[in-house]
Protein backbone atom coordinates (compact mmCIF):
# COMPACT_ATOMS: atom_id res chain seq x y z
CA UNK A 1 0.00 0.00 0.00
CA UNK A 2 1.26 3.73 -0.65
CA UNK A 3 2.27 5.42 2.13
CA UNK A 4 0.86 8.63 2.64
CA UNK A 5 3.72 10.79 0.49
CA UNK A 6 4.52 8.25 -1.46
CA UNK A 7 4.17 8.96 -5.39
CA UNK A 8 2.84 6.90 -7.62
CA UNK A 9 4.87 5.21 -9.91
CA UNK A 10 4.33 5.13 -14.22
CA UNK A 11 5.74 3.79 -16.90
CA UNK A 12 5.80 6.52 -19.91
CA UNK A 13 6.13 4.88 -23.85
CA UNK A 14 7.79 7.73 -26.46
CA UNK A 15 8.72 7.05 -30.04
CA UNK A 16 10.66 11.00 -30.58
CA UNK A 17 11.18 14.06 -29.17
CA UNK A 18 9.69 13.60 -26.07
CA UNK A 19 7.75 17.19 -25.05
CA UNK A 20 5.09 14.82 -24.16
CA UNK A 21 7.20 13.68 -21.51
CA UNK A 22 9.02 16.65 -20.70
CA UNK A 23 6.01 18.12 -19.19
CA UNK A 24 5.51 14.83 -17.23
CA UNK A 25 9.19 15.12 -15.66
CA UNK A 26 9.22 19.08 -15.00
CA UNK A 27 5.59 18.42 -13.19
CA UNK A 28 7.27 15.17 -10.87
CA UNK A 29 9.96 17.56 -10.18
CA UNK A 30 7.25 19.15 -7.52
CA UNK A 31 6.28 16.42 -4.26
CA UNK A 32 3.09 17.75 -4.61
CA UNK A 33 1.93 16.07 -7.68
CA UNK A 34 1.95 12.89 -6.68
CA UNK A 35 3.59 10.57 -9.68
CA UNK A 36 6.86 9.19 -9.74
CA UNK A 37 8.46 7.46 -13.72
CA UNK A 38 9.22 4.84 -12.82
CA UNK A 39 10.95 4.03 -16.40
CA UNK A 40 10.89 5.61 -19.95
CA UNK A 41 10.62 3.14 -22.80
CA UNK A 42 10.93 3.18 -26.53
CA UNK A 43 10.47 1.39 -29.73
CA UNK A 44 13.23 3.16 -31.55
CA UNK A 45 16.73 3.97 -30.32
CA UNK A 46 19.07 7.70 -30.29
CA UNK A 47 15.59 10.13 -29.75
CA UNK A 48 15.92 12.22 -28.30
CA UNK A 49 12.95 11.30 -25.15
CA UNK A 50 15.36 8.67 -24.10
CA UNK A 51 17.94 11.24 -23.52
CA UNK A 52 15.61 13.29 -21.73
CA UNK A 53 14.58 10.65 -19.76
CA UNK A 54 18.37 10.08 -19.33
CA UNK A 55 19.18 13.78 -18.16
CA UNK A 56 16.59 13.33 -15.74
CA UNK A 57 18.15 10.09 -14.07
CA UNK A 58 15.19 8.25 -15.05
CA UNK A 59 15.25 4.41 -15.96
CA UNK A 60 14.98 3.38 -20.04
CA UNK A 61 14.73 0.45 -22.35
CA UNK A 62 14.15 -0.04 -25.98
CA UNK A 63 12.04 -2.50 -27.54
CA UNK A 64 12.15 -2.74 -31.26
CA UNK A 65 9.92 -4.54 -33.24
CA UNK A 66 12.85 -5.36 -35.50
CA UNK A 67 14.64 -7.54 -32.68
CA UNK A 68 11.46 -9.98 -32.29
CA UNK A 69 10.38 -12.79 -34.45
CA UNK A 70 6.69 -10.86 -35.15
CA UNK A 71 4.58 -8.55 -33.51
CA UNK A 72 2.97 -10.98 -31.04
CA UNK A 73 6.95 -11.38 -29.37
CA UNK A 74 6.85 -7.78 -29.63
CA UNK A 75 4.30 -7.38 -27.79
CA UNK A 76 5.21 -10.12 -25.07
CA UNK A 77 8.91 -8.06 -24.61
CA UNK A 78 7.29 -5.10 -24.07
CA UNK A 79 4.39 -6.51 -21.75
CA UNK A 80 7.34 -8.07 -19.84
CA UNK A 81 9.07 -4.66 -19.51
CA UNK A 82 6.47 -2.74 -18.41
CA UNK A 83 5.66 -5.50 -16.15
CA UNK A 84 8.68 -5.84 -14.20
CA UNK A 85 8.48 -2.09 -13.21
CA UNK A 86 5.22 -2.44 -11.59
CA UNK A 87 3.50 0.56 -12.77
CA UNK A 88 0.43 2.01 -11.48
CA UNK A 89 -0.53 3.02 -15.07
CA UNK A 90 1.30 3.44 -18.36
CA UNK A 91 1.17 6.86 -20.56
CA UNK A 92 1.17 6.04 -24.30
CA UNK A 93 3.45 10.20 -24.90
CA UNK A 94 3.99 10.50 -28.79
CA UNK A 95 4.26 6.36 -29.12
CA UNK A 96 3.48 5.26 -32.08
CA UNK A 97 2.78 1.69 -32.45
CA UNK A 98 -0.06 -0.13 -31.91
CA UNK A 99 -0.35 -1.93 -28.49
CA UNK A 100 -0.79 -5.71 -28.69
CA UNK A 101 -3.26 -8.14 -26.52
CA UNK A 102 -0.31 -8.50 -23.72
CA UNK A 103 0.59 -5.26 -23.44
CA UNK A 104 -3.01 -4.27 -22.68
CA UNK A 105 -3.95 -6.82 -20.59
CA UNK A 106 -4.94 -5.90 -17.32
CA UNK A 107 -3.45 -2.48 -17.48
CA UNK A 108 -5.04 1.03 -17.56
CA UNK A 109 -2.77 2.99 -20.26
CA UNK A 110 -3.56 6.45 -20.79
CA UNK A 111 -2.52 8.54 -24.40
CA UNK A 112 -3.52 11.96 -26.22
CA UNK A 113 -4.52 12.42 -29.17
CA UNK A 114 -4.26 15.86 -31.50
CA UNK A 115 -8.16 15.70 -32.38
CA UNK A 116 -11.24 15.88 -30.64
CA UNK A 117 -12.45 12.44 -30.89
CA UNK A 118 -13.84 10.54 -32.33
CA UNK A 119 -13.07 12.66 -35.23
CA UNK A 120 -10.02 12.08 -37.11
CA UNK A 121 -8.49 9.30 -35.49
CA UNK A 122 -4.74 7.98 -36.90
CA UNK A 123 -1.42 9.08 -37.28
CA UNK A 124 -3.12 12.71 -39.50
CA UNK A 125 -5.40 14.24 -36.74
CA UNK A 126 -4.04 17.78 -37.27
CA UNK A 127 -4.20 17.54 -41.44
CA UNK A 128 -7.21 15.78 -41.54
CA UNK A 129 -9.27 17.99 -39.17
CA UNK A 130 -7.51 20.98 -41.61
CA UNK A 131 -8.41 19.72 -44.98
CA UNK A 132 -11.65 18.91 -43.40
CA UNK A 133 -12.06 22.48 -43.18
CA UNK A 134 -13.40 22.32 -39.22
CA UNK A 135 -13.06 25.38 -37.27
CA UNK A 136 -12.27 24.10 -33.53
CA UNK A 137 -10.38 20.94 -33.41
CA UNK A 138 -8.42 19.92 -29.90
CA UNK A 139 -7.05 17.13 -28.12
CA UNK A 140 -8.57 14.33 -26.40
CA UNK A 141 -7.03 12.09 -23.35
CA UNK A 142 -8.47 8.86 -23.77
CA UNK A 143 -7.91 5.11 -22.81
CA UNK A 144 -5.89 2.99 -25.01
CA UNK A 145 -7.67 -0.15 -26.33
CA UNK A 146 -6.84 -2.45 -29.29
CA UNK A 147 -8.15 0.03 -31.71
CA UNK A 148 -6.67 3.17 -33.22
CA UNK A 149 -7.70 6.18 -31.11
CA UNK A 150 -10.98 4.34 -29.71
CA UNK A 151 -10.27 3.65 -26.67
CA UNK A 152 -12.90 5.76 -23.80
CA UNK A 153 -12.64 9.03 -23.87
CA UNK A 154 -11.54 10.55 -20.62
CA UNK A 155 -11.38 14.70 -21.19
CA UNK A 156 -10.93 16.94 -24.19
CA UNK A 157 -9.89 20.70 -24.45
CA UNK A 158 -10.71 22.58 -27.31
CA UNK A 159 -8.48 25.03 -30.36
CA UNK A 160 -9.67 27.45 -33.02
CA UNK A 161 -8.85 26.84 -36.09
CA UNK A 162 -7.66 30.15 -37.77
CA UNK A 163 -7.85 31.37 -41.48
CA UNK A 164 -4.31 31.37 -41.89
CA UNK A 165 -3.30 27.99 -40.15
CA UNK A 166 -1.16 25.28 -42.00
CA UNK A 167 -0.82 22.05 -40.21
CA UNK A 168 2.44 23.22 -38.21
CA UNK A 169 0.93 26.04 -37.04
CA UNK A 170 -1.56 24.66 -35.46
CA UNK A 171 -0.47 21.44 -34.15
CA UNK A 172 1.92 24.02 -32.12
CA UNK A 173 -1.20 25.23 -30.71
CA UNK A 174 -2.41 21.75 -30.00
CA UNK A 175 0.17 20.71 -28.65
CA UNK A 176 0.66 23.42 -25.77
CA UNK A 177 -3.25 21.99 -24.92
CA UNK A 178 -2.36 18.27 -24.96
CA UNK A 179 0.75 18.75 -22.37
CA UNK A 180 -1.52 21.08 -20.06
CA UNK A 181 -4.47 18.61 -20.25
CA UNK A 182 -1.69 15.49 -20.31
CA UNK A 183 0.19 16.64 -17.10
CA UNK A 184 -3.81 17.32 -15.14
CA UNK A 185 -4.83 13.87 -16.19
CA UNK A 186 -2.02 11.97 -15.09
CA UNK A 187 -1.38 13.69 -11.59
CA UNK A 188 -5.34 13.26 -10.98
CA UNK A 189 -4.65 9.34 -12.24
CA UNK A 190 -1.96 9.19 -9.67
CA UNK A 191 -3.57 11.26 -6.71
CA UNK A 192 -6.47 9.06 -7.30
CA UNK A 193 -8.59 12.29 -8.00
CA UNK A 194 -9.67 10.95 -10.83
CA UNK A 195 -12.37 7.95 -11.00
CA UNK A 196 -11.63 5.54 -14.60
CA UNK A 197 -15.30 5.09 -16.57
CA UNK A 198 -16.42 1.52 -16.21
CA UNK A 199 -14.10 1.17 -13.04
Amino acid sequence: MLGVNEPTGIVVLVSGSGTLLQALIDASLDPAYGVRILAVGADRDDIEGLRRAERAGIDTFVCRVADFSDRVAWDAGLAAEIASRTPKFVVTAGFMKILGPETLADRVILNTHPALLPSFPGAHGVRDALAHGVKITGTTAHLVDAGVDTGRILAQRAVDVLDDDTEETLHERIKVQERELLVELVGRLGRDELTLPGR
